[in-house]
């Protein structure tokens, strides 16, 4: 039972770019550690391979805290359950860089991703304040706000962990978060449309949306496994950076997250098209671009220009594919935007530890060439998925139900 409702009014752009720089903070938790692979490996006297499984644990628990926190904000106000996700993030940090084995490391690790769920509470938020014109556009800035966390941590990451070791860059990022408690306690505006449910009827309900919504699932099925394609990638390139020809280091490996400014850049673009011509034609191109960039990481061990190519076009095609289903879904239900959020965006993290795992594996089987084996088919299931769809009708395109 809703309590109040509100109709959409639009929000200001200087809000926009606030929580967008949340979203970024949020998000980077999750991230800073990627480049680190290989000097936390060594730390413990590990393959540079086996510290993957920090990587695929903090994946996983962010896809379990979308599971298990984010709905609530439908229920409850978005602002506190984000000040309290971020305390104890920043708690989770600090466990981090003082853990004295691997295996605290992993479990720690865990927590950080559960708690680092603070974007995906304000990406709905925002949301439903949108009119329906505008809603692509600002669900881009926002995950533009997400990709420049992504950029931020590893590049971050890497140089701070290449001065001073990767304990402290887990003490900078616990640090960064009190700046980000700071922030969303006095920026986040308050939701007066919740819903009046408990939580066992509240995760109930997600067993409901999963079956009653059609669209949901396809989105849900595609955006998994462009992730995984994506996460493929970055899960397994320090590994890969760190061995012949190349032997870089991690500043250097950091500097590799530069890459995404193009995309960052043009996703509020990104969305705006989604607006104009449709979730699905924007998926369909985002899978084929993810494809045809594994087939310039291929050749990676011949050249860091293929490397670089290839890093670009998948940043592209992951992105068109996230923007257009999430604004996609936001127009499904919007008196479950968390709960909708919670079910697309535990897939897509589900997928981002599936692809942490495989891309691990695919180095370890074949180097370059095994990794690109692994996206390219995660793309090409993407594309029979998308293809599958149901097509957008007129109403929804136009953003008839927002």
């Amino acid at each position: 039972m809703s309590v109040s409702s509100t109709a959409p009014q639009g929000i200001s752009n200087r809000l926009v770019a606030l929580m967008a720089l949340c979203c970024a903070l949020a998000v980077s938790t999750i991230y800073y550690h990627q480049p680190l692979l290989p000097q936390i490996a060594a730390s413990f006297g590990l393959a540079p391979t086996q510290a993957g499984l920090v990587a695929t644990l903090t994946q996983l628990g962010y896809a379990a805290g979308l599971l298990l926190i984010v709905p609530l904000a439908d229920c409850r106000q978005p602002r506190r359950l984000a000040l309290l996700a971020i305390a104890a993030n920043s708690v989770a940090l600090i466990i981090c860089a003082a853990a004295p084995s691997f295996t605290l490391l992993c479990m720690s690790s865990l927590v950080v991703g559960v708690t680092a769920i603070t974007a995906q509470i304000i990406i709905p938020a925002l949301s439903g304040l949108a009119t329906p014109a505008e809603r692509g556009r600002i669900v881009g800035s926002l995950l533009s706000g997400l990709s420049a966390g992504l950029l931020l941590a590893r590049t971050i990451g890497g140089f701070v962990g290449a001065q001073t070791g990767w304990r402290a860059v887990f003490v900078l990022a616990s640090l960064i978060d009190v700046l980000l408690l700071l922030v969303v306690a006095r920026s986040l505006p308050t939701t007066t449309g919740l819903t009046a449910i408990s939580y066992a009827r509240l995760m109930r309900s997600l067993v409901s949306l999963v079956r009653e919504e059609r669209v949901l699932r396809y989105c849900a099925a595609s955006g998994l496994m462009m992730f995984a394609a994506f996460s493929a990638l970055w899960a397994s390139l320090a590994a890969l950076l760190a061995q012949s020809p190349y032997g870089f280091d991690s500043a250097t490996i950091g500097l590799f997250g530069l890459v995404a400014l193009l995309g960052i850049a043009a996703s509020p673009r990104i969305g705006a098209l989604a607006d104009r011509l449709g979730a699905r034609a924007m998926v369909l191109a985002g899978t084929i671009t993810l494809a045809a960039g594994f087939a310039f990481v291929a050749a990676g061990s011949q050249s860091l220009g293929w490397i670089i190519v290839g890093m670009l076009l998948l940043d592209f095609g992951n992105r068109a594919g996230l923007v257009a289903n999430q604004a996609r879904v936001f127009t499904l239900r919007p008196e479950a935007r968390s709960r909708l959020n919670t079910l697309f965006m535990g897939s897509y993290f589900l997928g981002g530890a599936v692809g942490a795992a495989l891309g691990n594996y695919g180095v370890h089987r074949a180097g370059w060439i095994g990794l690109a084996a692994v996206g390219a088919l995660l793309a090409l299931g993407a594309t029979v998925i998308n293809a599958l769809s149901p097509r957008e009708s007129s109403s929804t395109l136009a953003g008839a139900r927002p």
